[in-house]
Parts: structure tokens; C-alpha cells; sequence
């Protein structure tokens, strides 16, 4: 089957320049133009708060129906960086935010995260609070759910700089210091509950973090590849997977 529409939406503090690279290797890859929302640094200084949460949800909003409208698809597949992921779960919601209902059910085939803070001990209480009302993968399996995480760098409170650095992110994020992720997001936090899960072995948070990084070319097309299989298997419906790992995929959900 084709592949629905691709809309980015970007981490924290992130424009659309930030993914100068990402898009377009995924254009190649799905053969299509793929879509950033046009977030502003002012728009995720502002989502400290919720109101300013809102206000990232309606450009998604706007982004998603205008795709929609433009290509006659019935919905897409969001691809959410680092907070943007979090956004992503919020936007999926029937339930009103802040006065104004996005139900994106109804818009999204499926939901790709990227090194998302899904877990989040001490994190912001609007993360914090998304994932408590709709924890894991809430809306399977009318929405499909994968979680791509990097595995770059061990947090050692004794070690170099960036080690000390990612040490204190994780445990921010989960509660221990002293494990893997992608120097920002630990695995504990970017892996969500009842998604099917891509792990990427020395893969950063960021260009500014590291290289190699998510929205790298040859990283792109290692995990679109992956999830696209989360995408497009129609036999199953949906792939369920907690314990998936290093691009790995179920051959069918496990029984309930």
C-alpha cells in the first residue's frame, strides 16, 4: 500500500530549519513531500505552559487538515522528534485541551517518536501529565505506535563532561543516571509502553548532542523502515511490542 502523508513535528525549541535533513531523506523514502510544522522558538518557550501547548496543538491542527486537504489522503503518519512526540499523544486525545477538541484519531494512521520523553519522573508537568491521562499506546489500535530510541551514550557521573551531563538528564527523566540512551533521553523514558520499539545503537538526541542523529540520512532510512512496517501491515492491524529492540518487529501481537 502507498504510504500516507509525513508530517514532522519537531522538538523542543526546534524550527524547521532543524530538519533540513530529515526531510528530505524521508521524502525519498516515501516518495512524497513530507511536511514540517512550523513551530518557533517563542512557540516552545511558551509551552512551559499549557496554554502555550495549545498553542503548538493548533498548528499541528492547521499543518495535518491542510496536508490532508492538499493531497485527498484520509490521514497521515506524524513523525514527532523529542517533545514533539509528547505533542504528538496529546493531539491524538477526543477529549477537549484548553477548550478546543483535535481528536486526532481521526487524522493519524500512525504516531513515529524520536528520542520523546515519554517518561517523565520530574520532567515538565505537562509531559508528565499527558503521560499519566493517556499512558503508553492509549489510542491503539486505532492509531499505530513506534518509539525509536537512541542508544549513544552510557550517563557515569564520573566520567567525561557529556557523560556527567547525560547522567543528570536521564535521572531527571527517570530517575537513574547510570544508563543508556541518546545523551538526552534515556531508553527508559524514549521507549513507549505498547509500541513497537527501534532501538538505534550509537544514534544522539541531536546534531548538537552528536553525530550520527535521528534526522541523519542513513539513520532516517534505518528506522523508517523499520516503523513503516508498523505502518502499512494491514493483516494485523496493529503490532504490539514492549520488549522489541535493534529494529526487530513481532510477526503477529502477542495474545492478550
Amino acid at each position: 500500500m502507498d504510504c500516507p502523508p509525513v508530517v514532522i513535528i519537531g522538538g523542543f525549541l526546534a524550527t524547521r530549519r532543524h530538519y533540513w535533513e530529515m526531510q528530505p531523506a524521508l521524502e525519498k523514502l516515501v516518495r512524497q513531500k513530507v511536511y514540517v510544522v512550523p513551530t518557533t522558538r517563542l512557540d516552545w518557550v511558551l509551552a512551559t505552559r499549557s496554554f502555550g501547548w495549545g498553542r503548538i496543538l493548533r498548528k499541528l491542527d492547521r499543518t495535518v487538515r491542510k496536508v490532508l486537504a492538499r493531497t485527498g489522503a484520509e490521514k497521515v503518519v506524524l513523525v514527532g522528534h523529542s517533545t514533539g512526540g509528547v505533542v504528538g499523544r496529546l493531539f491524538l486525545s477526543p477529549e477537549p485541551f484548553r477548550g478546543r477538541v483535535y481528536a486526532g484519531t481521526e487524522l493519524v494512521r500512525a504516531l513515529v517518536t524520536l528520542g520523546s520523553p515519554h517518561r517523565n519522573d520530574r520532567g515538565l508537568a505537562m509531559r508528565r501529565w499527558i503521560d499519566q491521562t493517556y499512558p503508553g499506546a492509549y489510542f491503539a489500535p486505532a492509531v499505530r505506535y513506534a518509539s525509536v530510541a537512541g542508544k549513544a551514550l552510557f550517563g557515569d557521573l564520573n566520567g567525561k563532561s557529556r557523560d556527567r551531563a547525560a547522567y543528570r538528564s536521564y535521572e531527571y527523566l527517570c530517575g537513574q543516571g547510570d544508563v543508556w540512551g541518546d545523551a538526552v533521553v534515556p531508553l527508559c523514558s524514549a521507549l513507549l509502553d505498547g509500541s513497537v520499539h527501534i532501538v538505534l545503537d550509537g544514534v544522539y538526541h541531536s546534531a548538537k548532542r552528536g553525530r550520527p542523529w535521528y534526522g541523519n540520512t542513513r539513520v532516517v532510512r534505518q528506522w523508517w523502515e523499520t516503523a513503516r512496517q508498523c505502518v502499512s501491515d494491514e493483516e494485523s492491524g496493529y503490532l504490539f511490542s514492549s520488549s522489541v529492540t535493534h529494529a526487530e518487529i513481532p510477526k503477529s501481537p502477542p495474545s492478550a
